[in-house]
């Protein structure tokens, strides 16, 4: 790569291709507010970005600070390759990725008016007024101030007036909100894996029996909530199974490293060293880092990787049989 130490540029657009840039790309004066920054190949960037339009044509980036567009980040719907993001990324506007031989990796939050991404992985959450994700990994939460679409995707939890799923949707965590009902495309499947044995899944060992992803129901899991106060009313649906996860802790209180292995990925950018769930034989397991969190889970959302279902029953004999 031919290497950046300072950048100075004359026109609004600047076009980065086998660059490594060893300093922010900031404006320094008014006039590169408007400035443009253009991906034409492999750029890795140490500090932080602000640009009135981050395009992504082509290739790997690698942007090591904070990044902020003033109109949108824009991945070009033909691009290859994939990029990440080592700190936050926002936008005043958009954040725009549908191309599906490109993957985005973003290792903190994620916050704009409109957010469209498809096959991304996102280690924080992702806060806007719009949000529509497919093939998504989102490993904190989705939380959308109008309308949520989620299209075959893995993610912590949502919250959002309105909510709309289709295909295979997972669930990292018990609970997830709506105001509305949610408006779900025939056939569509949402599982909760809160008792998946993902850290065992993670080394390549056998899932525990007790464990599994349990199949939730758009009518029977949902619960009606009335929130008053003095000067409103408001409704609040939840989405949630935490009555079978709370049961199956007093019935098995062996951990299956779920915690570890999300925090490892949500906090990846922060830790100082790379962990491990721990050693057996002697032996490290694989490594806790986002390439292998990310790789393990869309693993897991392309069918590489197969969860036991389980029913999520419990019997109150054997929780009193347990602790008696």
């Amino acid at each position: 790569m031919n290497e950046l130490k300072e950048i100075r540029v004359n026109d609004q657009r600047l076009l980065l291709n086998d660059n490594l840039v060893k300093s922010a790309i900031l404006p320094r004066v008014s006039s590169e507010l408007e400035r443009d920054v253009v991906i034409q190949g492999d750029t890795t960037i140490e500090g932080a970005v602000y640009a009135r339009h981050l395009e992504i044509q082509m290739g790997k980036l690698e942007v090591q600070g904070a990044v902020f567009t003033q109109i949108e980040l824009h991945v070009n719907t033909d691009a290859k390759g994939s990029a990440t993001f080592r700190k936050s990324v926002g936008s005043a506007d958009s954040i725009v990725s549908l191309a599906s031989g490109y993957r985005l990796i973003f290792q903190a939050d994620v916050n704009a008016k409109q957010v469209k991404l498809r096959n991304a992985f996102v280690a924080g959450s992702i806060f806007a007024d719009e949000i529509i994700l497919e093939d998504c990994i989102v490993i904190g939460g989705v939380f959308a101030s109008l309308n949520l679409e989620i299209n075959n995707s893995i993610i912590g939890t949502f919250n959002s007036p309105l909510a709309r799923l289709s295909k295979i949707v997972h669930l990292l965590l018990p609970s997830a909100f709506t105001v509305e009902k949610i408006n779900v495309i025939p056939g569509t499947e949402l599982y909760n894996l809160s008792l998946a044995d993902l850290g065992s899944l993670f080394k390549g060992k056998t899932q525990s029996k007790n464990s599994g992803k349990i199949k939730m129901s758009f009518e029977a899991d949902e619960l009606k909530s009335v929130l008053r106060s003095q000067e409103k009313q408001q409704i609040i649906r939840s989405y949630t199974v935490i009555g079978k996860v709370l049961a199956a802790d007093l019935l098995d209180i062996d951990k299956f490293n779920n915690h570890f292995l999300l925090t490892a990925a949500s906090l990846g950018s922060q830790l100082l060293k790379a962990y491990h769930l721990g050693i057996e034989n002697g032996n490290e397991d694989r490594m806790l880092s986002i390439e292998n969190i990310s790789s393990f889970f869309f693993d897991i959302l392309l069918g590489r990787i197969d969860i036991q279902e389980m029913s999520g029953e419990f019997s109150m004999k054997d929780i009193v049989e347990k602790f008696s």
